[in-house]
């Protein structure tokens, strides 16, 4: 065989050289780019890693938050029903202090209404309203102020009261208690004239005296014996105006009894007074007056006088009586049953 001509050789070498060398170069780089590779998948790796532990602490904090929230609320919550608890607890305290303060007053109204009927002033009822006037203006409390208008009403009346005069009173029962034994009874002994009340009529006007004839002086003389056997006639016959069948029922013994029950009724009457109890005073003067007009002669002069002046009397105490605090009362006790 010929020999290979020389060219050939080293163009073949040339190119297996170049192909080497590109092969090297391709190593190389393949090799630099897995290195790349590598160092941006282990930054990835790290990354990822800071990513999750990021996210752990992220979820952590959530859970942390979530937690607080939890406790927040119920925190709030527990507030919420203290604070309900506390307004409740306020508004029974205020509840309280008005009811106490109410209940305070009617107490303080009754007790003054007590010592004025045992001292027959109306002193302890006007310093009891003033005082109590001046604690609900202090208390502000405006359910009660028409409370406090009432006590302004109680008050002016007080203030415009007649005074008593207890003794004049009693004085005049006093009289009224001397005459009961004294009075005629209806179906008792005959009135003496002179007790009699006289009736109101009318007289002629007398005609001139004439010198007396002898038939005048007859006349005279008969009228004068008639008058006589009248009088002699009434005292063996009695005829007496009775007005029921009570009063001519009466024994002598029930009379000393009916005096006596009188008496008990006049001295109640006294014990009403001085008490201060003119009501209980003015229903026994009125059953006394009844009886005296049911068994007790009404024409007799003392009757007449005792009945005048139980009607007095009567009328004394109508206009005597002592203003009562019933509105003062009242308006509390619509204030407290308000409340409730």
């Amino acid at each position: 065989p010929a020999p290979a001509a020389p060219g050939w050789t080293w163009l073949s070498l040339l190119l297996a050289a170049a192909g080497l060398a590109s092969g090297v170069l391709a190593w190389n780089k393949v090799q630099s780019m897995q290195e790349v590779l590598a160092q941006q998948t282990a930054q990835a790796n790290a990354q990822a890693q800071q990513a999750q532990t990021v996210a752990k602490e992220a979820q952590d904090q959530v859970l942390a938050a979530n937690a607080r929230l939890t406790v927040a609320e119920a925190r709030l919550a527990e507030v919420s029903l203290q604070r309900g608890q506390l307004e409740e607890l306020v508004h029974k305290l205020s509840r309280t202090r008005e009811d106490t303060l109410a209940l305070d007053l009617e107490a303080a109204m009754r007790l003054a209404v007590q010592q004025a009927q045992l001292t027959g002033s109306t002193a302890p009822l006007i310093a009891s309203l003033k005082s109590a006037s001046k604690r609900i203006e202090g208390a502000a409390q405006p359910s009660l102020a028409l409370v406090q208008r009432a006590m302004e009403r109680d008050l002016e009346r007080l203030r415009q009261a007649p005074i008593v005069d207890t003794t004049s009173l009693l004085t005049r029962l006093d009289e009224v208690l001397r005459l009961i034994d004294d009075l005629p009874l209806q179906n008792g002994l005959p009135t003496a004239p002179e007790d009699i009340a006289p009736a109101r009529h009318t007289t002629a006007p007398s005609a001139q005296s004439e010198p007396a004839t002898g038939w005048q002086w007859w006349q005279t003389r008969s009228a004068a014996l008639w008058q006589g056997l009248r009088e002699e006639a009434g005292s063996l016959l009695r005829v007496s105006t009775i007005s029921g069948p009570e009063a001519a029922l009466l024994s002598p013994e029930e009379g000393v009894f009916l005096r006596e029950n009188l008496k008990l009724q006049l001295l109640n009457a006294r014990l009403a007074i001085l008490g201060r109890q003119y009501s209980a005073a003015i229903t026994d003067l009125a059953a006394v007056q009844a009886s005296l007009g049911k068994y007790f002669v009404t024409k007799a002069r003392r009757t007449q006088g005792a009945q005048t002046t139980l009607i007095q009397l009567q009328e004394q105490l109508r206009t005597s009586q002592q203003p009562s605090l019933d509105d003062t009362l009242t308006a509390l006790a619509n204030a407290t049953a308000i409340q409730e």
